[in-house]
């Protein structure tokens, strides 16, 4: 049975929902395709303790890479983008095409990076914040460019590379 709760960060209202102990699904309020509670979930707050206490400790720049339990579901190919999306650091970027090619995924397939960064179910745990245009441009965050521009600049990474 899955659990849930939500919680308030400063890029609105978080929805957490959990599977055992882990952590399946971060998303936020307006998100695109966001998850929505359903019926036969349960609110369990305390499931979620070490969860909000991280984000709470991220929000406040105290934390720099999340360390907790997580079981998203998607592709072989999607769980292998999500997994690079976690060697980003905290305060630092990377290109949709520089991702691919770490991942050595073709030049003509970097489009099924995109779309496996856009389903990441973790936002925020998973960076995929993280990942911008070649040009430096902001596009593609599930939560909404205002968002990735909000994370990157509590980050450091928008004042680095303005620099």
């Amino acid at each position: 049975m899955k659990t849930y709760t939500t919680i308030d960060s400063p890029v609105g209202e978080l929805l957490l929902v959990g599977e055992g102990t882990a952590l399946v699904s971060l998303s936020m309020t307006g998100q695109r395709n966001a998850p929505v509670v359903r019926s036969g979930w349960r609110r369990d707050d305390a499931a979620f303790t070490e969860a909000a206490r991280q984000l709470t400790a991220y929000f406040e720049g105290r934390l720099a890479r999340f360390e907790l339990d997580i079981a998203p579901e998607g592709t072989r190919f999607q769980q292998r983008v999500w997994q690079a999306l976690d060697e980003i650091p905290y305060g630092s970027t990377t290109t949709y095409g520089a991702l691919a090619a770490r991942l050595e995924v073709p030049r003509d397939e970097v489009r099924a990076v995109g779309a496996a960064i856009g389903a990441n179910p973790l936002l925020i745990v998973r960076p995929c914040h993280r990942v911008i245009a070649a040009d430096g441009s902001m596009r593609g965050y599930a939560g909404g460019v205002e968002r990735k521009v909000r994370l990157l600049t509590h980050e450091g990474a928008l004042q680095q590379m303005l620099v």
